[in-house]
């Protein structure tokens, strides 16, 4: 009965004429987003996020989720159409969808594109609904030596979970904790490694490094290959999958959406890990895995509903425990410090109209992708025509304005345009971005809490083992690290996730 009170709220929240009118954009653009290759929902929201500040919390949350589930709808039309993904995650559906596309039943895989993701957003909603407050009211028995132990559990988790070298993210999350010292320490006011410039005194910007890591970093990338030039595209005949058809689907697409559930709240995890997973899933448990790569049609239902399901459950740990699972959550995360309300379990009690309308939001939002994906399909395409010789300084232009105004400093631009080269290196050494970004903005975090930690233990480190949680999430932490030396995880893991691309 409670559950059903607090959607109550958060359907009365987000049924107003406002909050439709953001949710509507958001998803909308979300959409164009994830259509448009080489920006993706991380871009889109670095972009966005200053102009998100006029906004009242609720409104701004709710369009910031919108664009990001948005766009793990939007790359699949074009992953099936032209075989372009125009988001990471929807790179595994290119395999079958475009197969499927090119047999003549574009339609057919476009519908069950959006049948699974809406199937997947819904489902996911209704966990996110029934998890998140229990973890809530755990998370209010966390102190100091809980959350510290909590965020090394997730830094290590997201490293292992990471593709590509091992090595190479263990190294980039170093690098990114580092990165997280400059400015002013909060336990001393002494400032660390600002070189004297004033603007540093605040630390490095999060939404500079984000968009130049992810944006400039993947414009500079896209610029080497081919700027325009006609795209061929299949022709979208019916738009209905037969009875036949939606029985194959069933079961991929419901094991896809808890596979998705799960990895989604994971740090590191998240619709691109979703994704892989499910389609690898789904080939090894079929009795006839060689269709797969050949135009499946459960190819594309499960990876489809695993990025979209694990998109949405991945604001559990940011909404309770103010955690981010990936490089966008930790957007959201700074959207809600800077609208003032601190992200954590007291979010729920504190602000349960923020909570709830969320995540009725995410149902409304699904619903709206769902009306406004099929009919839209040849509009979606005549964007991708677009020359990206046009497109590309149209981005860094709103870019620019965007980190400018955050903080009224043309450092924060000079940032930006720093970590987009640097961005751009890091993608040809095949270096993980991820874990660098979660480490910069865990590592403040985790340094707040080991200080107030140590004060209440009298400086004795073994704080960190005496409260059980606390404990039991650094054994975790040890237990993810041992299983990586293990040659057969060590093989598991590279073929699950190295080369994604």
């Amino acid at each position: 009965m409670e559950l059903i009170n607090n959607l109550g709220l958060g359907f009365t929240t987000v049924l107003t004429f406002q909050n439709l009118v953001y949710s509507f954009f958001g998803v909308l653009l979300g959409t164009l987003i994830g259509v448009l290759p080489g920006l993706g929902p991380l871009v889109a929201i670095a972009v966005l996020l200053p102009f998100t500040f006029v906004l009242d919390p609720v409104s701004s949350m709710i369009m910031l989720a919108g664009i990001f589930y948005g766009a793990q709808y939007g790359g699949s039309t074009t992953a099936i159409l032209i075989n372009l993904p125009g988001e990471a995650s929807s790179i595994v559906t290119t395999l079958d969808g475009h197969e499927m596309a090119k047999q003549g039943n574009a339609g057919k895989a476009l519908a069950t594109a959006a049948i699974a993701s809406f199937f997947a957003g819904c489902v996911a909603t209704v966990i996110i609904g029934v998890f998140a407050p229990p973890l809530a009211k755990l998370a209010f028995q966390f102190g100091p030596a809980e959350y510290f132990s909590l965020m090394v559990c997730g830094l290590i988790v997201s490293v292992v979970l990471a593709s590509g070298s091992l090595i190479k993210a263990l190294g980039m999350m170093v690098l990114g904790l580092l990165l997280g010292i400059i400015g002013t320490d909060g336990q001393t006011g002494i400032q660390r490694f600002t070189f004297g410039v004033p603007e540093l005194a605040d630390g490095l910007n999060v939404a500079a490094i984000a968009m130049g890591l992810f944006g400039l970093g993947e414009i500079i990338r896209n610029l080497e290959g081919p700027t325009g030039g006609a795209m061929q595209v299949s022709k979208v005949t019916s738009l209905m999958p037969t009875r036949a058809d939606l029985k194959a689907i069933f079961a991929p697409m419901v094991r896809g959406t808890f596979l998705g559930s799960l990895l989604g709240v994971l740090p590191g995890g998240g619709a691109l890990l979703a994704s892989f997973s499910a389609y690898a899933l789904e080939k090894k448990i079929s009795p006839t895995p060689e269709k797969f790569g050949k135009g499946a049609i459960q190819g594309v239902a499960a990876p489809e509903a695993a990025n979209n399901a694990g998109a949405q459950t991945s604001f559990i740990p940011m909404l309770t425990l103010g955690i981010p699972s990936n490089p966008v959550m930790a957007l959201m995360i700074s959207a809600l410090v800077i609208q003032g309300i601190e992200p954590g379990p007291a979010v729920i009690t504190q602000h349960p109209e923020l909570f709830w309308g969320v995540i009725a939001s995410m149902w409304v939002g699904n619903l709206m992708l769902l009306v406004l994906n099929l009919p839209l399909v040849g509009l979606w395409v005549k964007l991708v025509s677009i020359p990206y010789k046009y497109l590309f300084p149209t981005v860094i232009v709103f870019a620019c304005i965007g980190v400018y105004s955050i903080s009224n400093s043309a450092i924060a631009v000079v940032t930006m345009a720093g970590f987009g080269m640097f961005g751009y290196v890091l993608r040809k050494l095949e270096c993980e971005a991820a874990p660098m970004i979660l480490g910069f903005i865990l590592g403040p975090m985790m340094e707040g809490h080991m200080q107030r930690a140590l004060l209440i233990g009298r400086g004795d480190p073994t704080v960190f083992l005496r409260e059980p949680i606390s404990a039991g999430l650094l054994i975790l932490a040890a237990t993810a690290l041992a299983l990586v030396l293990l040659p057969s995880f060590r093989r598991t893991r590279k073929l699950a996730l190295v080369d994604d691309d």
